[in-house]
């Protein structure tokens, strides 16, 4: 078992939109960037994914503002195609009046992380991927639906290359499952962390090996929001969401295994918050993850010391 993991810093990274929301961070050539969305408000408006770049971690600049007309762009991902392109996977809701009239996957794709190509619609109208995993030279991501008001499902997929995928199997999780992280580690089992809705509404942990048809599932102690998780060199996994403390929303960092949730080390964050990003490097875990415990809904990055030994 790791030491228990010491925050190094936290800094506010942006905050130019009224509201910004819904991160993720990948480190690219000698660079960080920093995915996100940019409303007027939490939902209901059409939204524009923002991706920020810094050399350093410190400072950071624009690098590029991807847009739809009329669609609310959210929850974007960040991700490395197999032919060497970054690849920002996005939910994608055409919105009216405040009201959205469905809701399809974009992708969209850049060499540089500055000029993206037009997001392009994939997957079937319904349907939700929330991440894009990479593993044994196939993408993977569990995609969610809501087939009635009282039934939603999720959906294992997986394609040859970015933004082709073919359905897997379906996930047999109760409570209004939707948004999920898959990961795998070096021996190609994988592992899930799924948020529910319903019921307890406590997350799931799955787990299940190749060709990944078969999985068993735990129920954890807490009830998560923007689940996101990565393994750290020796295998160990750690997580981080949005979870309720004495009734009041934060972003945690947790332990994450098979059978369990440990929420360890709590960010400074609270309200309308969640939603990191999540890197490992040179021994440290970096963090992104929006937050309005300062008013202003704003995006912050976060520097922690975990023992990986």
């Amino acid at each position: 078992m790791s030491a228990t993991p010491r925050l190094i810093s936290v800094s506010r990274i942006w905050r130019a939109a009224p509201h910004n929301a819904f991160t993720d961070l990948i480190r690219w050539q000698g660079r960080w960037l920093c995915a996100f969305r940019e409303g007027r408000s939490h939902a209901g408006s059409s939204g524009r994914v923002r991706v920020l770049e810094s050399t350093d971690g410190t400072e950071w600049q624009s690098a590029a503002l991807v847009s739809e007309r009329g669609v609310d762009l959210r929850d974007p991902k960040l991700s490395l195609g197999g032919d060497g392109r970054l690849e920002l996977l996005m939910g994608g809701s055409p919105v009216r009046s405040g009201a959205y009239l469905g809701r399809r996957p974009r992708i969209a794709f850049s060499s540089d992380g500055r000029s993206w190509s037009p997001p392009e619609p994939i997957l079937a109208e319904g349907d939700w991927l929330w991440r894009s995993e990479v593993a044994r030279g196939r993408h993977y991501g569990i995609s969610y639906r809501l087939p009635s008001p009282r039934r939603w499902t999720v959906h294992l997929m997986a394609g040859a290359h970015g933004g082709v995928y073919r359905e897997i199997c379906e996930l047999r999780v109760p409570g209004k499952p939707n948004e999920a992280t898959i990961r795998f580690r070096d021996d190609g089992s994988a592992l899930a962390l799924v948020r529910r809705e319903s019921g307890a509404a406590r997350a799931w942990i799955g787990s299940s090996l190749p060709p990944y048809l078969t999985w068993s599932w735990v129920e954890s102690a807490w009830r998560v929001g923007g689940p996101n998780f990565i393994f750290v060199p020796g295998g160990e996994a750690w997580a981080a969401a949005r979870i309720l403390r004495r009734g009041r929303p934060l972003v945690a960092l947790c332990r994450m295994t098979e059978r369990s949730l440990e929420p360890v080390l709590d960010l400074p964050s609270g309200g309308d918050c969640g939603y990191p990003g999540m890197v490992y490097h040179r021994g440290k875990l970096w963090l992104s993850y929006y937050s309005s415990h300062e008013k202003k809904t704003s995006i912050y990055l976060a520097r922690v010391d975990i023992d990986c030994r």
